[in-house]
């Protein structure tokens, strides 16, 4: 089979359960935005942003170090149960720490009231860093639908536990009914409010754990095995932390650096709503990465693998424009997906989208140092990162606020790509398509502001002259890849 065609066709697999779940997650945004206040609404944002800082501390690199020794070593089984001990273990004495010091740590972060939030997200944290070996396993042994089934159920549940609720329960905790009434205030209080949202995510997470039992099984651990593993994987936790700093900590610095303090969570709420706006792209790049680590490494022997490599961006980029494009210029309809109260936020999807193309560039471009073993120059690259989003985040929040967020990011992915590229060629060249790259996002950035320049007043006069120019996109991308297009899908 055409190894691009068999990547893709994984990526649509794998993304069923990544697209489905983002969809049906991006749909509670209008849910959020509209039951809740913008600074409630930044609670979640602010709380989620830990959450995903943590996940990549209790992984610290085990999930590619798993697919990297999973492909080396003659014994498959040790390499699984091993790195599955050391998870468990560290997330065991996470969850436990938490526990005891909930309060404390509550205290610090400005939730004196709701410890209870520490100790449901030690175990949420946990449960998924260990399920992410069974979850890996599933992947490198393409069972997709397995993988696909147990990450909707998981899906299903958060939804439906949020959708119980937050529209459900308060309708019909007002019946006139005493037996509604009663049957509802034995499992929902109004107080708990915004915590209903981290419940549902509690009780998606147990649900994942259970279904994945069958795969928690065989405990032995090689320590001289795990010291290889380990040494692998450690500088990729240097990247995972750096990389987050880069996705994330812009939303936990947002309260703390905001000159007016009384509207910092509505301002991180509004940025938080506006973020998910670019999910869209996040899902592809997503999906892509579940499908791509694992097929990298599997094409790595074959002597025309560099050259595949080089399609695979070009395919990537190409698709990372349309998605872009296609977003902006129906950004009339995609706007409604969030309360008008967060509507001051919406300039920044495009410098997000934007950004979160540049790092999906960077995570291809970043397969050479994993192949390589040179995982420390993904260390370094992470850490540049890291230091240009936090230091352009000191400098701009206070000046521009949540927009000064934006740029940082885009910053950030753009010179990590850029780097990336350099270092990369020097050390495992790839002769990647610039011109054709280059021209494709270059273009689809000038139709979107063409688009703004023209600036019809009237709706459908609007989008009929928007979506002239997306299609135009998708002819001349036709036009210029159809030989290739056409061999793919034959």
């Amino acid at each position: 089979m055409n190894p691009i065609k068999k990547l893709a066709g994984q990526t649509a697999i794998y993304g069923l359960s990544s697209i489905v779940g983002r969809l049906l997650n991006y749909l509670l945004v209008p849910l959020y935005t509209r039951v809740f206040l913008p600074a409630e609404y930044g609670v979640v944002t602010e709380i989620y942003a830990y959450v995903s800082f943590l996940n990549v501390v209790l992984t610290y690199g085990m999930e590619t170090g798993f697919f990297r020794f999973f492909q080396t070593e003659s014994n498959k089984k040790s390499v699984y149960s091993t790195i599955l001990v050391s998870l468990l273990i560290s997330s065991s004495v996470f969850t436990l720490i938490c526990i005891l010091f909930s309060q404390s740590i509550a205290n610090v972060m400005g939730y004196a009231n709701h410890s209870e939030y520490i100790t449901w997200f030690a175990i949420i944290i946990s449960i998924d860093a260990v399920t992410s070996i069974p979850f890996a396993l599933l992947r490198v042994q393409n069972k997709a639908l397995k993988f696909v089934f147990i990450r909707l159920i998981n899906i299903g549940v958060n939804i439906g536990l949020n959708v119980f609720f937050i529209i459900i329960c308060p309708h019909l905790i007002k019946s006139s009914n005493p037996l509604i009434h009663n049957a509802i205030s034995s499992v929902y209080n109004p107080e708990i409010g915004v915590g209903y949202v981290f419940i549902s995510n509690l009780f998606a997470s147990v649900i994942t754990l259970i279904l994945l039992l069958p795969y928690l099984t065989g405990f032995k651990f090689d320590y001289s095995l795990w010291k290889k593993i380990i040494k692998y994987s450690l500088p990729l936790l240097i990247v995972g932390l750096a990389g987050i700093i880069n996705e994330t900590f812009d939303r936990i610095l947002l309260k703390h650096l905001l000159p007016d303090k009384s509207t910092a969570m509505a301002q991180l709420g509004i940025y938080g709503a506006c973020y998910k706006i670019s999910i869209l792209m996040t899902i592809f790049i997503q999906t892509f990465r579940f499908a791509a680590e694992p097929f990298f490494f599997a094409e790595a022997k074959k002597s025309e693998s560099r050259d595949i490599y080089a399609e695979v961006l070009k395919y990537f980029v190409i698709t990372c424009s349309i998605i872009f494009l296609g977003i902006m210029m129906y950004f009339d309809f995609v706007k409604l997906f969030v309360g008008k109260e967060f509507y001051s936020g919406l300039h920044i999807v495009p410098i997000l989208l934007l950004a979160n193309m540049c790092l999906g560039v960077y995570y291809n471009l970043s397969i050479w140092y994993k192949l390589t073993g040179k995982t420390v120059f993904g260390a370094y690259l992470s850490v540049f990162g890291a230091v240009v989003t936090l230091i352009l985040n000191f400098w701009w929040i206070p000046i521009y606020g949540y927009t000064g967020s934006a740029w940082a990011t885009f910053f950030c992915y753009f010179l990590i790509m850029v780097a990336s590229y350099f270092i990369g060629q020097k050390y495992y060249p790839v002769n990647y398509n610039l011109l054709r790259i280059l021209s494709y996002i270059l273009i689809s950035v000038f139709l979107y502001f063409l688009s703004i320049i023209i600036n019809i007043q009237t709706l459908v006069y609007r989008i009929f002259i928007n979506s002239i120019l997306f299609f135009s996109f998708l002819v001349l991308i036709y036009l210029l890849e159809r030989k290739k297009i056409i061999k793919a899908v034959n």
